[in-house]
């Protein structure tokens, strides 16, 4: 859907192992077919698209509602994804013809080629209609290039799990040599991203422990690797490990929150915290204690989200550091846990001017017992 590649020379965050295979694929299906060639992930995300040399032969018309969005956004609306589902194109196995619905938004037909591997959809190849259109000879040999597009998509999400795994075991490990395996292994899975300064991102509560249901790496800004951490007993949080331009350039962070919690589900409660950046992968565990209190805290004082920085929680630094058991004394219970329409409202709290005007009309507030001191004048 987003053809106009004459028009943006930018894609969607795309691993840099695997960025320029892709690029390689899709300029070749647009050799062989004469037009520009999109591709996109299984979750209508932009990876790729195919040069467009003849910019004069782009007709403007051709950007409808559809494709203006996709291309500004990079990315379609649950809407639009589920409307072109609906030809079939999650189990087709050959191209699938679109054609135009000037009601829907999608004024030029579109010719969908599935990419998969070993029978599983991972993405699609999208091109315009035009006239005349390519032959079934050409889709044919496009279908070939797809299967090695398919290929490379298998295998990037073979490496985002096995990062997602290294990354969970980093984080969560205990001290000493288990968790200096854990940092080890992640070094190397990580290879040359693993150097410069990183943050850690908590995103909570996220609704699943299963990695179907968590983005890939690649449509998250910034981010090198992600992974699902227990949160408390029963449910769930996101680990996002965010690379950084500098320790003092803390934005792709979030906005790598922002890219997920914009997709919560209206009446769902749910924050991000950011822990302080670290140059050392050594350090991310105490980075990941950082940013999931502080997504705690976001959760429990709303004020301070909806993504809160370890630097600017103040005293949950303290509270979320208490043992688990204490978060269910009474007293703290309230202070950790998110507020609801039922929450009791806070109790007044007397000012410290007039706390201090009381205090001279009963001397003894300070001591518990009245005053003994005779005031001059007084009678003995």
């Amino acid at each position: 859907m987003y053809e106009g590649a004459a028009i943006v020379r930018e894609n969607a965050g795309v691993t840099a192992d695997y960025k320029g295979d892709y690029q390689e694929l899709v300029d070749e299906i647009s050799e062989l077919l004469g037009v520009p060639a999109t591709l996109e992930n299984r979750d209508f995300e932009l990876i790729a698209f195919g040069a467009y040399d003849s910019e004069g032969d782009l007709d403007p018309s051709a950007l409808d509602p559809v494709r203006t969005r996709s291309i500004l956004t990079r990315r379609s609306t649950t809407a639009v994804r589920t409307w072109f589902e609906g030809f079939g194109i999650t189990r087709a196995t050959g191209p699938v013809r679109i054609p135009p619905t000037p009601e829907a938004g999608v004024y030029r037909g579109r010719i969908c080629l599935p990419v998969r591997h070993r029978g599983v959809v991972l993405g699609y190849v999208w091109l315009l209609e035009s006239d005349p259109g390519p032959t079934d000879a050409q889709l044919t040999a496009a279908m070939e290039v797809t299967v090695r597009i398919g290929a490379l998509l298998a295998d990037e999400a073979q490496h985002g799990a096995d990062l997602s795994r290294e990354l969970r075991a980093a984080l969560t490990a205990e001290r000493g040599w288990q968790g200096d395996m854990a940092v080890a292994a992640l070094r190397t899975a990580l290879g040359p991203r693993g150097d410069g300064p990183h943050a850690v991102v908590c995103v909570a509560p996220w609704p699943s422990a299963d990695p179907d249901d968590a983005p890939s790496a690649r449509t998250v800004p910034h981010t090198t690797a992600l992974c699902t951490v227990p949160w408390g007993t029963t449910a769930h949080s996101l680990a996002l490990l965010v690379r950084l331009r500098s320790p003092e350039a803390r934005t792709p962070a979030l906005t790598a929150a922002q890219r997920l919690l914009g997709e919560t589900e209206a009446g769902v409660a749910r924050a991000a915290g950011v822990g302080e950046p670290r140059t050392n992968l050594a350090d991310l565990p105490a980075a990941w204690q950082e940013a999931s209190a502080s997504a705690r805290a976001a959760l429990a004082e709303p004020a301070l989200g909806p993504i809160a920085h370890w630097s600017a929680i103040g005293p949950y630094r303290l509270l979320t550091a208490l043992p688990a058991d204490t978060a269910h004394d009474p007293a703290v219970r309230p202070l950790l846990s998110p507020p609801t329409a039922t929450s009791p409202a806070p109790p007044r709290r007397t000012s410290t001017a007039r706390a201090r005007r009381a205090a001279r009309r009963r001397p003894w507030a300070s001591t518990g017992r009245p005053s003994t001191t005779a005031s001059p004048g007084s009678s003995s």
